[in-house]
């Protein structure tokens, strides 16, 4: 059965401007969900770094239940504003700017707090661009950084110094058979310092082999001399072609402090290279401690984000 999703949030809020619907979001809003970030980004951080296969691609995942998880503001046939809450906490919103100052926000947000004690999350947060209005919004609202993010970009032009590796390492495209393998390399390691579920191999699937533009050599892996998976980096090309894209990155704890994930960098932005990109991209957050890596191999922050959280509290009443 669907889960539930709460059809109002509390009386204390004001309601949308009149005029506007809302309906939980369908698979064939993702052009229209698109737009409307695209458009939000454009106007906070001055470039889009939103790509439909993003969404796409999220909204395919088995675990995620669309309708019942999303909420779409609408104006006639125009998509204004939009909220989902993906996990138990991963929460997404965006406001088309020319809507902006009308309230619409502070109801998404609530309606996100509301959902989130429905579905019994302890917390429900959200990234936005630092010093955004939304990020000013969400302050507001009381929710608080919970971490900072970093958007890096390595110049056109320039690349990153190579790293021998290990004696007996390879580097390479993974075949079918260590798509598993890849997985628990990913998992393994943001499980360190990301609180959340394990996500599901075929949520993984999903976002990877699943992707509109999906090819093979996106998925690069580090062996060992025994041609185990120690390392992982999926590596994506833009829609316009134009830039190689680190999606996620990570080596085995016991394989680290040997250069693989150097090399898996070089290796990852030099495919992309050859498949027309002039620029690569990968962001890392607070939690990590790999910023100072990223910079030493020459990568430039371009933009600055926070995940701003609201700590959900269940009530006396949902308690009993």
């Amino acid at each position: 059965m669907p889960e539930s999703m709460p059809d109002a949030v509390p009386d204390s809020v004001p309601p949308l401007p009149p005029g506007l619907t809302t309906r939980p979001l369908q698979k064939s809003d993702a052009h229209a969900v698109f737009v409307l970030m695209a458009a939000q980004e454009q106007e906070d951080i001055g470039e889009v770094a939103i790509e439909e296969a993003d969404i796409v691609s999220d909204w395919a995942k088995p675990s995620h239940d669309l309708g019942a998880r999303s909420v779409g503001v609408w104006d006639g046939d125009t998509l204004v504003a939009y909220a989902e809450l993906m996990g138990a906490d991963r929460a997404d919103t965006s406001v088309l700017p020319s809507h902006r100052g009308r309230g619409i926000g502070t109801w998404l947000a609530h309606w996100l707090e509301d959902l989130g004690r429905s579905l019994g999350s302890p917390v429900i947060g959200m990234p936005v661009p630092q010093g955004s209005p939304g990020d000013r919004l969400l302050e507001a609202l009381g929710f608080h950084v919970r971490w900072t993010s970093w958007v890096l970009k390595l110049p056109e032009g320039a690349s990153i110094p190579e790293r021998d590796l290990p004696a007996g390492y390879t580097v390479r495209t993974a075949e079918p058979g260590e798509l598993r393998a890849a997985h628990d390399v990913l998992e393994d390691a943001f499980l360190e310092w990301s609180v959340r579920e394990r996500e599901s191999f075929e949520d993984f699937e999903a976002a990877t082999t699943g992707r509109p533009g999906f090819e093979p050599w996106n998925i690069r892996v580090a062996l060992d001399p025994d041609g185990a998976v120690v390392g992982v980096s999926l590596v994506l090309v833009s829609d316009n072609g134009s830039t190689g894209y680190v999606d996620r990155l990570a080596v085995r704890r016991d394989q680290r402090n040997r250069g693989l994930a150097q090399a898996l960098l070089v290796d990852s932005f030099a495919r992309a290279r050859e498949h027309g990109t002039s620029t690569a991209e990968l962001s890392t957050d607070s939690r990590t401690g790999a910023l100072p890596l990223y910079e030493r191999v020459g990568m430039v922050a371009e933009s600055v984000w926070v995940n701003r959280g609201l700590e959900l509290t269940t009530t006396t009443e949902n308690a009993l």
